[in-house]
């Protein structure tokens, strides 16, 4: 991998990865299938694994099967069940490290303090924990699950007890025995509460807006499954699309007719009073919004859990802590010696928006501050040669994300080639109407869908209401959106002539002040 000092130390690569959970592994595989070996994956823990490195909460488990919730190009015939356990993703994610030779290229312990755009230079500095780089091009795979939102509630710093994230679990803490407050009902909680209910002395589920929970299909994988996918790797390709299947013909149900859901909800119901015998508990789990509009959870278990002598719900949210005791927005008060928040992450708001400075000086969040919207939710006007893998209106309701990455990385990839055609010192930047027109069209689908007609408020809305989180359609549809870059969407920005030869003959010092970029209108 050729890294070249730019004075100062500062090395320079042709692409820097941010992150190295799947988007970021995936970038990095993806760049080495079409020959570019020039670029590091910066990663600011001390391995690889986003999202399932940093969530290791007894129960964690994806509620996307396992044969769909992998790379396409990288299958594993050697599942253990068709719902994989955080350990079992993980270890896959360092197997693809291993097999596609992406170790070279990892620099762990690097978290990115900021990037700012060189418009001299045409190229990014970026400042890390690990040293200080420039890239030509830079791949933002940080992924929206990655940093936890812990609500500001009034006397916490108080708790003389133990608090942590669902994401950041305190595994030297022993929870046997102890009274414990769940505070949240989303994907994490309903793993965790019959994890640790069997163990505690009371566990008291602080919920604001109860789930719609089915049950979760999961099993063993067989023995003699696992050897013929080995033997006939064809075979784990059909699972797969069988799989992929299924859930695009479901999609028109979320997207374009959320009435036919009253089926699934009576199912989800039913699926409720079986396990839950009290009516007043099982009024409290009762949903009043139509089901999808948050997000679908699978549990055998959480139900029979919460039906337990040792549990109580409170229909009510956190609202402030007083010692060792919590207190509810409806004014139950509750004694524990530990604070658990299953209250999800900075979606809408990614922190990594902050340390992003663009072409004119302002931070992505700044350009964000009304609501994210990337063309084809990958790039940003102002922000040239800088891409997001899982940017705005990308994610699923129903579906692998892992699917959605692949279609991103076909128009990464098709990004840099476009950079090849074009030729020298070049940079592409997302034009304002092309990133309005996108984004227009994207809301204009979302006003149907369930996520927006349902009747919830969740995770998938920014503050001012909008979705700018759910892709409302097909994996199919964004794939053939995101095939190839259109340079019609975007202005070519150049290095001047002067700059170029400056470059060339040294190391870019010194370069006159009216040498800035020039802009091809109209590519």
């Amino acid at each position: 991998m050729a890294e070249q000092e730019h004075g100062h130390g500062k090395k320079h690569v042709r692409v820097a990865v941010i992150g190295s959970g799947f988007g970021g592994l995936g970038a990095a595989v993806r760049l080495r299938r079409e020959g570019i070996t020039d670029f590091v994956v910066l990663e600011r823990a001390g391995s690889v694994g986003g999202t399932w490195r940093d969530n290791s909460y007894p129960g964690c488990a994806c509620d996307v099967p396992s044969h769909l919730y992998s790379f396409s190009f990288a299958p594993n015939p050697d599942w253990p069940r068709t719902f994989s356990g955080q350990q079992h993703i993980r270890a896959y994610l360092e197997h693809v490290a291993d097999t596609f030779r992406l170790r070279p290229h990892l620099r762990l312990n690097s978290e990115v303090k900021k990037m700012t755009w060189n418009t001299e230079l045409l190229r990014w500095d970026i400042e890390t924990t690990g040293g200080d780089w420039s890239a030509d091009v830079v791949v933002s795979a940080t992924g929206p699950l990655s940093d936890p939102k812990t609500p500001d509630i009034p006397g916490l710093d108080t708790f003389p007890g133990k608090v942590f994230h669902s994401a950041r679990w305190d595994h030297d803490y022993d929870l046997a025995g102890k009274r414990v407050a769940m505070i949240g009902t989303g994907a994490s909680a309903i793993q965790i509460v019959p994890s640790i209910q069997p163990e505690v002395a009371r566990l008291t589920l602080f919920q604001r807006t109860p789930a719609w929970v089915m049950p979760r299909m999961d099993r063993a994988v067989t023995g003699l499954e696992r050897a013929v996918h080995r033997a006939l790797p064809v075979t784990t390709r059909l699972r797969r699309g069988l799989l992929w299947g299924i859930r695009e013909l479901q999609v028109q149900a979320f997207t374009k007719h959320p009435n036919e859901l009253g089926f699934v909800e009576q199912l989800a119901k039913r699926n409720i009073a079986r396990a839950i015998k009290d009516p007043a508990l099982r009024a409290k789990l009762t949903p009043d919004y139509r089901i999808g509009c948050k997000r679908i959870l699978l549990s055998n278990a959480y139900y029979p859990a919460l039906a337990q002598d040792n549990v109580d719900v409170v229909a009510s949210g956190l609202s402030e802590v007083r010692g060792s005791t919590v207190v509810a927005a409806d004014g139950t008060e509750t004694e524990v010696d530990a604070i658990v928040f299953g209250t999800g992450f900075h979606v809408t708001d990614m922190p990594i928006s902050e340390r992003v400075v663009g072409a004119d000086g302002r931070t992505l969040a700044e350009t964000w501050k009304n609501g994210m919207a990337a063309l084809r939710g990958a790039a940003a006007s102002g922000f040239p040669n800088w891409m997001t893998i899982i940017g705005p209106n990308t994610g699923l309701g129903n579906s692998s994300m892992i699917l959605m990455i692949e279609s991103q990385l076909n128009y990464m990839a098709d990004y840099l080639r476009q950079l090849d055609v074009l030729g020298g010192r070049v940079a592409l930047d997302a034009r304002p109407s092309a990133v309005n027109a996108w984004n227009r069209k994207v809301q204009e689908r979302m006003q149907r869908t369930v996520w927006n007609t349902g009747g919830c408020t969740s995770w998938y809305l920014d503050p001012s209401g909008r979705n700018t989180t759910i892709w409302p359609g097909t994996t199919t549809e964004f794939r053939r959106e995101t095939r190839r870059v259109d340079l019609a969407e975007y202005e070519v920005v150049r290095a001047t002539p002067a700059k170029t030869a400056v470059e060339e003959g040294g190391s870019g010092a010194g370069v006159s002040e009216d040498a800035g970029p020039q802009v091809e209108v109209g590519a």
